[in-house]
C-alpha cells in the first residue's frame, strides 16, 4: 500500500483510530500483526493516532507500543481503567509530570487491591468457584493465553483489573455479578477471561481521549473503533464507524451502532478488512455483509 495518500478536507489531527489488539490487531493464536503493517505505516505517516485500546496491562504495553510503532499516540490498559498520555495530548496545568517513560498515567478505574478484596469476599460469602489470573500458575497461564513467561509474567502486573477463569453455573454467574455491582465493580466477558474493572470501560475511555483531543486542538475528530469481542461493545458505540472483527472465540458481539462492518476475515486480516471499508480508496471495498448499514465511509485518498 502506498504512503501518500492526503487527506482532501480535513487536516490529519481530525480522525482517531481505535483497535482491541488480541483476537483484533493481533492475531488470537500466533500474536501476529504483519497483514496491518502496511495500514500502520500509512496512518503514521498521515498522523492519525492509532490507539490500542486492550485488556493487557500497562506493563505488557509499553513494550509493544515500541514494536508496533505506537509510541506517539496515547493507550488504554485494562478494559478502560489506565490510560497512557504522550506529551503531545497532556494538558500543561493538569499534567506536569511524566513517570520515567515519558508518559502520564490517569488511572479511571479503582485500584486492584480492592477489587481482590473483594473476589475473596465474594468467593466465600457465595461459595462460588473461579481462578483469578493472580492464582494461576506461571506455567498455567503461559498455557491458557499462548503466551510467553515474561510476557505472562508483565501480564500478572494490574493496577485496575483483575482477569478470571469461571467454573461455575451461569445462576451463580449472575449472583456473582449482582454482589460485584453492589460495590461498584463490573464483570466483562473478554475472549479469553472474564474481567473484573470498575465502572470504567473501553467506551469512557475512548469518550475521554476523544473530549481530552478536542480540548486541547480545538476539533472533533472522526473516530473508527475495530473489536472482535464482548468487552469491545463499549468502545465501538462510542465510535463515529466501528467494525466487529470475525472472533475465534463464538461469542455475540452486538453493538447499537448504525454504522457497524463486519469482517468476513479474522484477527489483522480482518482489521485490514475493516480499515479498508471505511477510510479505504473509493471503490476498493469488500461488498456488504447482510446485515451492513449503507452509511459510506470517507476515503483517506
Amino acid at each position: 500500500m502506498p504512503c501518500d495518500w492526503m487527506f482532501p478536507d480535513e487536516a490529519p489531527s481530525s480522525r482517531l483510530l481505535f483497535t482491541d489488539l488480541d483476537g483484533s490487531l493481533l492475531d488470537h493464536q500466533s500474536y501476529d500483526w504483519s497483514p496491518a503493517a502496511p495500514w500502520l505505516e500509512r496512518l503514521a505517516t498521515l498522523g492519525v493516532p492509532v490507539i490500542p485500546v486492550t485488556s493487557k496491562t500497562r506493563s505488557e504495553l509499553l513494550p509493544l507500543r515500541q514494536t508496533l510503532g505506537l509510541t506517539a499516540s496515547p493507550f488504554v490498559a485494562e478494559n478502560g481503567a489506565v490510560v497512557g498520555l504522550p506529551p503531545a495530548w497532556c494538558h500543561a496545568r493538569l499534567e506536569r509530570t511524566p513517570g520515567p517513560d515519558g508518559l502520564v498515567i490517569r488511572t479511571l478505574g479503582v485500584d486492584i487491591g480492592f477489587i481482590r478484596q473483594r473476589l475473596a469476599v465474594w468467593r466465600d460469602r457465595l461459595g462460588i468457584r473461579f481462578t483469578a489470573m493472580s492464582e494461576m500458575a506461571l506455567d498455567a497461564l503461559v498455557a491458557f493465553t499462548g503466551l510467553g513467561e515474561h510476557e505472562a509474567r508483565l501480564a500478572r502486573m494490574r493496577e485496575g483489573s483483575e482477569p478470571l477463569i469461571w467454573e461455575d453455573s451461569d445462576e451463580r454467574l449472575a449472583a456473582f455479578r449482582d454482589g460485584l455491582a453492589g460495590d461498584g465493580l463490573r464483570l466483562v466477558r473478554g475472549g479469553r477471561f472474564w474481567h473484573v474493572t470498575g465502572e470504567a470501560d473501553k467506551g469512557s475511555a475512548v469518550s475521554w481521549l476523544v473530549e481530552r483531543l478536542e480540548a486541547l486542538r480545538g476539533v472533533r475528530p472522526l473516530t473508527l473503533a475495530l473489536g472482535d469481542g464482548p468487552n469491545d461493545i463499549a468502545m465501538l458505540e462510542a465510535v463515529d464507524q466501528a467494525v466487529v472483527i470475525l472472533g475465534c472465540h463464538g461469542l455475540e458481539v452486538s453493538p447499537r451502532q448504525p454504522a457497524l462492518y463486519r469482517s468476513r476475515a479474522s484477527g489483522p486480516a480482518g482489521w485490514v478488512e475493516g480499515v479498508d471499508h471505511w477510510w479505504g480508496q473509493a471503490g476498493h471495498r469488500p461488498r456488504p455483509t447482510p446485515d451492513e448499514p449503507s452509511t459510506p465511509g470517507r476515503d483517506l485518498a
